[in-house]
C-alpha cells in the first residue's frame, strides 16, 4: 500500500515553494544597487543610440497596403 498524503498539506507545501521561487526571482530583479541600476540604464541607452545610428531610414509611417 502507498503512503498516505494529506492533500491540504501537499497543496500548502507546493504554494509555499512557488512563493519562494517567485521571491528568489524578485530578489534578483529588484535587488540591484543604485550603481548597478545606473550602469544598466547607461548601457541600455548606449545600445539604443547605437541601433538608431545604424538605422537606414527614419520613416516612422508604416507602408500602405492596397
Amino acid at each position: 500500500m502507498g503512503e498516505v498524503v494529506n492533500l491540504r498539506l501537499a497543496r500548502k507545501r507546493r504554494e509555499r515553494d512557488e512563493r519562494e521561487s517567485e521571491a528568489d526571482s524578485n530578489r534578483i530583479k529588484h535587488g540591484l544597487s543604485k550603481a548597478e541600476k545606473t550602469l544598466a540604464s547607461a548601457r541600455r541607452d548606449q545600445d539604443v543610440r547605437k541601433l538608431d545610428g545604424h538605422r537606414l531610414e527614419s520613416d516612422s509611417t508604416p507602408p500602405e497596403n492596397d
